[in-house]
């Protein structure tokens, strides 16, 4: 497809009779039976797609397998699958740099949380342009929402957001960017959508995942290349004081100031991502 307004318009898949359909996001459809949108019962990725191509997609798919594990869902669409998908999408919509978001739900259900007698999964996936973002953020401490230590659905990447959302609409009433979530165990947890990093020495620290973070695939490439550590202790709002981040598969945002209080330091954002990603 060639370049333009139309080449930049999100296109949109779903598994179905026949090998699926593609059209535009608002024109494709799930049934009202679908448990993903009664009940968020369901997971879902977001791969970066950049130079026309998904990237860390194995990382992201190691991790929807283990999301699934833990709902009690069939495993999602294996690499290969999805490889052929996202070349599609791409060559369809003419997208080469933007945010690919994989879908995977527990299907129709009847009404109430009891698990359908039979059933199958349900796959869809929308490509959307998008380019990361590594700019500097005001953030808040959420007095609302804090993240859950003890729960296992806080280890998965769950189409349940509504705490995020309220979070992200506190930060926006206060005039700020973003808000970060505290942990039930204390201490900081992350932000809305990205995982929290401090500046500690020549290291990052990050808080740990039993804090209730999500395992974050740019996270684990940091931890892996050794440029970030996970804290022993909980990370408390004075430690960004020494510089902070907010990491994920879309970019890496220093942050900038807290409750509208400069913080001193503004670490300088894209070459550690850039970093991340070229390693994987």
């Amino acid at each position: 497809m060639s370049s333009g307004a139309a080449a930049a318009a999100a296109i949109a898949w779903i598994d179905g009779p026949g090998g699926g359909r593609w059209g535009a996001p608002g024109q494709l459809s799930v049934p009202l039976s679908e448990r993903g949108l009664s009940l968020a019962d369901g997971l879902f990725e977001t791969v970066l797609v950049e130079g026309g191509r998904p990237h860390l997609l194995e990382a992201h798919l190691q991790r929807w397998c283990r999301g699934a594990t833990v709902l009690g869902l069939p495993p999602p669409p294996g690499l290969e699958r999805l490889l052929a998908l996202a070349a599609e999408a791409i060559s369809r919509s003419g997208i080469h740099t933007g945010a690919l978001r994989l879908n995977w739900s527990r299907g129709d259900g009847g009404r109430g949380l009891d698990l359908p007698a039979a059933g199958a999964a349900r796959f869809w996936l929308q490509l959307s342009p998008c380019r990361p973002s590594f700019h500097p953020v005001r953030v808040i401490i959420s007095r609302l929402e804090r993240r859950n230590a003890s729960s296992a659905i806080s280890g998965c990447k769950t189409f349940a957001y509504g705490a995020s959302v309220l979070a992200r609409r506190e930060a926006c009433e206060a005039g700020q960017d973003d808000a970060l979530l505290l942990s039930t165990a204390g201490g900081l947890c992350c932000g809305t959508t990205a995982n929290l990093l401090v500046r500690h020495g020549e290291r990052w620290l990050t808080p740990p995942l039993a804090s209730g973070c999500l395992a974050g695939v740019m996270r684990a490439q940091a931890l892996a290349l050794g440029l970030a550590q996970e804290a022993s202790e909980a990370i408390e709002p004075a430690q960004l004081q020494a510089g902070a981040l907010l990491l994920n598969s879309l970019g890496c945002r220093p942050i900038q100031s807290l409750a509208a209080q400069e913080l001193g330091a503004v670490p300088e954002a894209e070459p550690f991502w850039r970093q991340l990603l070229g390693a994987g």
